[in-house]
């Protein structure tokens, strides 16, 4: 029985649950562990995430015969030139734009709170019960755009904050620009003959999924708000390129982030003209069906293949237990959770089928 894979999967849930147990019972020993991660977390992430973008052209430097000192170094210098050109190109006019927002705000919420109170209005035709709700969120939006300060003092707060963490992002990129080759010999020099080489294409197959997924999805974020943004132009929605870059950097989030990046663009179409929100959800709608039957499909292909109701309920776990981080990160962990075990099939059957060859 002890051979049976239910048996050993079943073991394997129990021992982990068990372990998960035994470390919250004592996580206040493990409390600083989990502040120094905490603090590495974002700059070590968003590290990777450049790591990944810009390793092919690391590669294609050494190819070319670049000391890798010089190939990092020219990396870097890359990357810097391609935030100053988007700063000096781009940044003046997503800050007109933002000032332009910000001066029109006391008159974008007037608006919105009379287009509610105008359908809140309408209540009395309603059931009693959607007439309770109604009146709720009533109270709730007052009380939210009445702490707009509050949000606007907290943003300044956070802004700082990631001013601040993002100082550590280059000293993580240059880390693993220059030693990534020596994680898989590091990790596979505990095991020797085949479970070596199983572990050496596991880690494998494992740095080429989040390269697929990272690559892939940041690609076809650009794509998207390049859309958005031709769209946008193309109705004359106010902010365009704003409310298009709110498009593209919410459009990593996977599923939810067509439906949030919306909102802000129909709430400033409903100012601009009533029939623009129209346009912008025709556009928003086309967009996003480009993107997941052709774009997506052609760039990721079938490595990520994933079921869009494992991507529901995956983002709506996630977010339960980890907030804003869980939604972004569920799918890439599932990615590479789904990798690792595809090689432990193929492992298992490969084992298998040997005993059977020695057997015969």
């Amino acid at each position: 029985m002890t051979n049976k894979l239910w048996f050993q999967v079943g073991v394997g849930i129990i021992l982990t649950l068990v372990i998960i147990r035994l470390f919250i019972e004592v996580q206040g020993i493990f409390e600083p562990l989990f502040i120094i991660a905490g603090t590495i977390f974002v700059p070590l992430l968003l590290g990777g995430v450049l790591f990944y973008l810009t390793r092919p052209v690391l590669h294609f430097l050494m190819k070319r015969k670049f000391p890798k000192w010089a190939a990092v170094l020219t990396v870097l210098l890359s990357i810097v030139l391609v935030f100053y050109l988007f700063y000096i190109m781009i940044g003046p006019i997503v800050t007109g734009q933002i000032n332009a927002l910000v001066d029109n705000a006391p008159e974008i919420i007037q608006s919105v709170e009379e287009s509610s109170q105008y359908v809140f209005d309408q209540r009395e035709r309603l059931p009693d019960s959607i007439e309770e709700q109604l009146t709720g969120m009533t109270s709730q939006i007052g009380d939210r755009l009445g702490d707009i300060g509050g949000w606007i003092v907290s943003f300044i707060g956070s802004f700082v904050s990631g001013v601040i963490t993002l100082v550590l992002v280059p000293f993580f990129l240059v880390y693993l620009l220059v030693d990534h080759k020596k994680f898989v010999p590091f990790i596979s020099g505990f095991f020797s003959g085949e479970r070596k080489r199983w572990v050496r294409k596991t880690l494998q197959d494992i740095d080429d999924t989040l390269q697929a997924y990272i690559q892939g999805q940041l690609f076809v974020s650009f794509l998207v708000g390049l859309m958005l943004l031709i769209g946008y132009l193309i109705i004359g929605l106010d902010y365009a390129l704003l409310l298009a870059l709110i498009g593209m950097a919410t459009n990593v989030i996977p599923f939810l982030g067509p439906y949030i990046a919306v909102i802000p663009a129909i709430l400033i179409a409903l100012v601009q003209d009533p029939i623009m929100a129209v346009y912008v959800a025709i556009i928003m709608l086309i967009a996003q069906q480009i993107e997941s039957n052709f774009i997506t499909p052609n760039v990721m292909g079938k490595s990520l293949d994933v079921h869009p109701l494992t991507v529901i309920t995956l983002i709506l776990a996630a977010g339960n237990i980890a907030g804003l981080w869980g939604i972004i990160l569920a799918i890439p962990v599932y990615a590479v959770i789904k990798t690792i075990a595809k090689n432990v099939y193929a492992r298992r059957n490969e084992i298998r089928n040997t005993a059977t060859r020695d057997i015969e």
